[in-house]
This record gives structure tokens, sequence and C-alpha cells, in this order.
């Protein structure tokens, strides 16, 4: 399934990188919604399926071009950069955005899920089985339902964390369940997704100037621990879930496809632009990370009255979903070619 790409097919292929990276960073938000919409969500199943028995044969007997070849190193490489660059630095300018345009940013997510839907959609003109009606109302039922479990407490076993990993990589593989969103549910988001790659960047930047003391920091080594645990959960879920779907789809594809679109139905609840926070309590005291802030337990959802704040809303619903249908024109121009 490997694909012959121009120079700009990869320039936008590490794009669409960014773009997961930024969604898979969003509770409520799946990156394999992206990669879905984008035109390329078989292929990179197909890709990480390959990391398998015979791919490590040719890792360890050292034959590093078979084992590119074999899965699909150029089409990885390339999405896992844009990935990488989209969590140290991209990352950071939304979170600057969910400060200070937080509707805006939410309302642009929930156009991009609508457009996903309508997207989803159009594959099955004609095709909507008795099955695959089952399929999507079972999967919007299970979308919507995790939207309303009450988030666990935060826990740093690094056996569980190791579960997280594995769990959270769903919202690379599963389009519609974030994995964002399933570490809020666990307690976890923000010990995996700020706290410990927080001190992973701070490391990093420690060992650039010379600065090698956070070795005598036990809080930064057990950080450093707890990022390494979700990064192997992460990885060997993803060559789990990759394997099963890839068989889903091979066998029963409008099925599971019908699954995948019930799941993004039952996202849109918890990208709803318009709520509250509900930060985390201990005791009648409100709880904060290691950074100082405050942790988000919950949302309270409400329906917004008419305003200019609101109508400026309703527009970036327009602008998301406007972004899904050129990903989707471009998705389709690069199967074509």
């Amino acid at each position: 399934m490997q694909v012959q790409r121009s120079f700009s097919d990869k320039i936008f292929l590490v794009l669409k990188g960014i773009a997961m990276g930024l969604a898979n960073k969003i509770p409520g938000v799946s990156g394999g919604v992206v990669a879905f919409v984008a035109g390329f969500y078989e292929e990179f199943i197909y890709s990480f399926k390959r990391v398998n028995k015979t791919a490590f044969r040719f890792l360890i007997a050292g034959r590093f071009k078979s084992f590119y070849r074999y899965i699909n190193g150029p089409f990885l490489s390339l999405l896992i950069l844009g990935i990488i660059i989209s969590f140290f630095s991209i990352s950071k300018i939304l979170d600057f955005l969910l400060t200070r345009y937080e509707i805006q940013v939410w309302a642009c997510f929930f156009g991009m899920i609508i457009g996903s839907i309508y997207y989803i959609n159009k594959d099955f003109e004609g095709a909507w089985t008795k099955t695959a009606r089952t399929a999507l109302i079972v999967g919007a039922l299970l979308g919507i339902g995790i939207s309303f479990f009450d988030p666990a407490t935060e826990n740093s076993n690094l056996l569980f964390v190791f579960l997280c990993g594995i769990i959270s990589v769903s919202g690379m593989t599963l389009p519609g369940l974030s994995g964002s969103f399933i570490m809020m549910l666990m307690g976890n988001y923000v010990l995996l997704l700020v706290d410990s790659v927080n001190s992973l960047y701070d490391t990093i930047a420690d060992i650039f100037v010379g600065d090698f003391s956070f070795i005598d920091d036990p809080s930064r080594i057990h950080l450093l621990k707890v990022l390494v645990a979700f990064t192997l959960g992460s990885l060997t879920g993803l060559v789990t879930f990759s394997n099963l779907l890839s068989y889903l789809i091979k066998h029963f594809k409008k099925v599971t496809y019908a699954s995948i679109l019930g799941f993004i139905i039952g996202s849109l609840g918890v990208v709803w632009p318009w709520k509250h926070k509900i930060y985390a309590t201990q005791n009648g005291n409100l709880l904060v990370d290691r950074n100082g802030n405050h942790i988000v337990a919950t949302y309270k959802r409400y329906l917004p009255e008419m305003s200019a704040d609101t109508y400026w809303a309703v527009f970036y619903i327009i602008i998301g979903i406007v972004l899904v249908l050129g990903l989707e024109w471009y998705g389709a121009r690069t199967r074509k070619k």
C-alpha cells in the first residue's frame, strides 16, 4: 500500500501529522478523524499493522532499509515528524488560544466533527443495512455515554500509566473516540499530557545548556519514568489496535465504518462549545496540577443566548466545516493519484 508522493504531498503529510497531534491533545477530539477525512486512514492502519515479528527480525538482523520499507517508513516518518512538531510547539499555541478564545476554538472543533460526519456518511449512500444502522446507534450511544462518565483521580503507578498509554492511543486509531478525553476520565490527563511532557521539555532544555542537576530531582525523574511507561503503552496499543482494525476493515468494512460514524456523532457532546468548567476538588479545596493550574474534572453544558459572541461562534463552526471539506477535497485528490 506504499504510495509514491511528490515533495508537496510530503509537506502536506507533515501538516496532517501536525493536525493529528493537535487533535489528539484536545479532550473530545480524535486524531483518527483527521486521518479518516484527509484520506490516509487505511494506509495509517496498514502501516502500523506492519510493526510485527517480521519487522523486528529485519531490525535485529541489521537490515534497516528492509525494515524501513516493510513498515512503510516514508509515510510513517513524515506523519510522526508532524505529530512531534505539534506536540512540542504548535500545541502550545493551541493552549494559548484555549485560554483566550475558548468558545471559538471549541466551536471550530465542533464544526470539524460535523464536517467529518457529513464526509463519512457519503460512503453509505444506498448501503445502510440493518446491521450498519445498529452499529451506528451502538457507536453513538457509547460515544455519548463516555462523555458523561465521572473522572477518576490521578494515578502515577507505572503499570497503570502503561495501561493508559494503550487506551489513549485509541484516539489515533479509532475516529470519534478521543484518547485525551479518555485520559481525563482515567484521571491522568494533566499528569501524562501536561506535566510529563513539560518535564521532558525542561530536561532537554537543561541538557542543551549543560545542566544535569535534574538527575538529583526525584520528581523530575519520576515524571520522565511516567512518560517512558506511557510511550511504551501507546506503542503497544497502536500496534494492537491497528491489527484489530485492519482485520475489521478488511472483513466488516461497512459495519466498522458505521460504528466509527456513531462514535463521531457521540463525540459532539464532548466538544459542545458552550460549557462551563467544573474543577476537581478534594475536601472542599480546589485541586491544582504541578504548575499550579486548576484541574478540570468535567464540564456543564448550556444553551447560548443569541448575541454577537454566539454569532461569532457559529461562524467558527462554519470555518471548522470548511476546513474538513478542504481536507476531504485534498484527500480525494491524493487517492486519485
